[in-house]
């Protein structure tokens, strides 16, 4: 394939991955008139545009038939840090399916999600899980298999900042409980994140911003992100690119909420439990497994074991005791991240 070919394809992947904002801002119900509390706000991190608006095509009729009224669900996508922030400044979500408990946790924090909202919804509000994977060009001309192949001289990787974007965050954690969970010291831990970032040429603040790096500038050697993302990646590329499992990755966890302060100012509480909770039925296991996210259903998972390669994941205590101290000590002013990240 010549370049301009390879040019091409390259567009036509980010178009279809990009475009995906504009169409899933709004269900497909969104021109049916919207009675009081049947428009809600889904503030999402970046990747999630696909699932969202799938789940919103099969959850509208469900709920139509329920209460006799049209849903209207708008979307909202970025990295996940910044989206927690947005809805703390005042965006006005009812429901938000952010990428990492911290991110919702520190809109609990805010005063806008009460106490206790992981009990609220089944699994401890956890509807699906994912985990960070390689994407690689075809053929895989660097030999990316496993976590210590991100330090080879010469290689230039793509993830996005931890700071903003959960994808970033869970790429740094993986690569350090790589180390660290097959028995390695946390200065070799250290020293794998460090070479992983000088590797870095650009970071941008969300996952869907580092795919349209790796794609469409054909920047990079290998894209570390989400399954799902990777997934969706590999299928447009046209064999362009290809997926690399590694033996161990992280287990994400994204959680879902609703935003209680916001639901009860704008009377969409009853409609907003309602789309959350059916993410969590069969119907809404199989969107989700559709979506290339691993459903927590375990009936659902198992007809779908064969998108999801068994690959030993670990989960948050690994690394560190718990997601609030694994923020300060890796990602807070002063912390891990910032002492080894020398922007070029």
């Amino acid at each position: 394939m010549n370049r301009r070919e390879t040019k091409r394809m390259a567009w036509q992947l980010v178009a279809s991955l990009v475009g995906a904002l504009a169409v899933s801002a709004i269900s497909p119900l969104a021109d049916a008139q919207s009675a009081d509390g049947n428009e809600i706000l889904n503030v999402s991190y970046d990747p999630t545009r696909e699932l969202w608006r799938d789940v919103n095509e099969a959850f509208g009729p469900v709920w139509e038939k329920e209460s006799g009224k049209a849903i209207v669900v708008k979307q909202s996508h970025g990295g996940s840090g910044s989206q927690a922030r947005a809805v703390i400044d005042g965006l006005e979500a009812d429901v938000v399916t952010l990428a990492l408990w911290p991110d919702v946790n520190q809109i609990a924090k805010a005063g806008l999600i009460e106490r206790g909202w992981e009990e609220r919804l089944p699994n401890r509000a956890v509807a699906y899980t994912s985990t960070i994977v390689f994407v690689v060009r075809k053929g895989n001309p660097k030999g990316i298999k496993d976590w210590p192949d991100l330090a080879k001289d010469g290689l230039a990787i793509v993830t996005p900042n931890p700071k903003t974007s959960g994808n970033g965050k869970l790429s740094f954690l993986a690569a350090w409980g790589a180390v660290v969970t097959r028995g390695g010291t946390e200065e070799q831990a250290r020293e794998l994140v460090t070479k992983i970032y000088e590797r870095t040429p650009v970071l941008d603040t969300g996952a869907r911003g580092a795919t349209t790096t790796f794609v469409q500038k054909g920047i990079g050697d290998v894209h570390l992100t989400w399954e799902n993302e990777a997934k969706l990646e590999v299928k447009e590329s046209g064999g362009e690119l290809e997926i690399v499992y590694p033996p161990t990755s992280f287990l994400a966890e994204p959680p879902l909420a609703v935003v209680d302060a916001n639901v009860d100012s704008k009377g969409t509480r009853a409609v907003a439990e309602a789309y959350l909770r059916w993410v969590f039925t069969p119907e809404g296991q199989e969107v989700a497994a559709r979506n290339f996210y691993r459903p927590t259903n375990a009936e659902v998972l198992s007809r779908h074991a064969g998108d999801f390669p068994r690959i030993e994941l670990f989960p948050i205590t690994a690394v560190a005791p718990d997601w609030d101290a694994a923020n300060k000590r890796f990602f807070g002013e002063g912390g891990v991240f910032e002492t080894i990240y020398k922007p070029r």
